[in-house]
């Protein structure tokens, strides 16, 4: 059953849409405050249709990332009251108490290394403005987790370009039916 090609396909059609670079920095924003879906589902195909543009995807990536890192920042500053009963529904609420144990003890070097993980970075961004850190090395810390995260993945799709994307073309219906394997075991071992 080939659903994943077909789903490629048009995921690299839209990459290569005028207006997708809008729609990553917007995905980029509101993914650092609230928003589910990682910027780097955009960045990467955007990168593969396009690797010329590498670096400026990666920027744009970066410095919207952190925009939306500084909404997240003071929704917890300001209103971490109305961003708990979001939290706690999604299931974050051990992560962010964890987040704000970081803080406490490592407060820049927390921000900068969530910035680069894959850990849902509104966590951290929230937690840093509930705890009050400073701006300054909250900025900081963010700029470089996040921009070494998405230079790292536009340089790597840049170094496969237009050979990558024909060979994830070829092998992406095994990658997708894999992955689903694995996420449904993993459900059944874990429930």
């Amino acid at each position: 059953m080939r659903l994943f090609s077909g789903l490629y396909v048009q995921t690299m059609r839209w990459a290569r849409h005028r207006y997708a670079s809008y729609w990553l920095a917007l995905v980029s924003f509101t993914e650092s405050s609230c928003f589910l879906i990682p910027p780097d589902v955009m960045l990467a195909p955007m990168t593969l249709a396009k690797p010329e543009r590498a670096w400026f995807y990666a920027s744009l990536t970066t410095i919207t990332s952190v925009l939306g890192g500084l909404l997240g920042y003071a929704i917890g500053l300001f209103a971490f009251h109305m961003a708990q009963p979001w939290l706690m529904s999604l299931g974050y609420m051990p992560a962010y108490e964890q987040a704000a144990m970081w803080f406490e003890q490592w407060g820049f070097w927390a921000v900068l290394i969530a910035g680069f993980t894959p850990i849902p970075y509104k966590i951290f961004t929230i937690a840093a403005g509930a705890a009050n850190m400073l701006l300054l090395p909250f900025v900081v810390g963010s700029l470089i987790g996040r921009g070494m995260r998405f230079f790292l993945v536009a340089g790597l799709m840049r170094l496969g370009g237009p050979r990558l994307e024909a060979s994830l073309h070829q092998w992406i219906d095994r990658i997708g039916w894999l992955t689903v394997l694995i996420l449904v075991t993993g459900y059944l071992i874990f429930k």
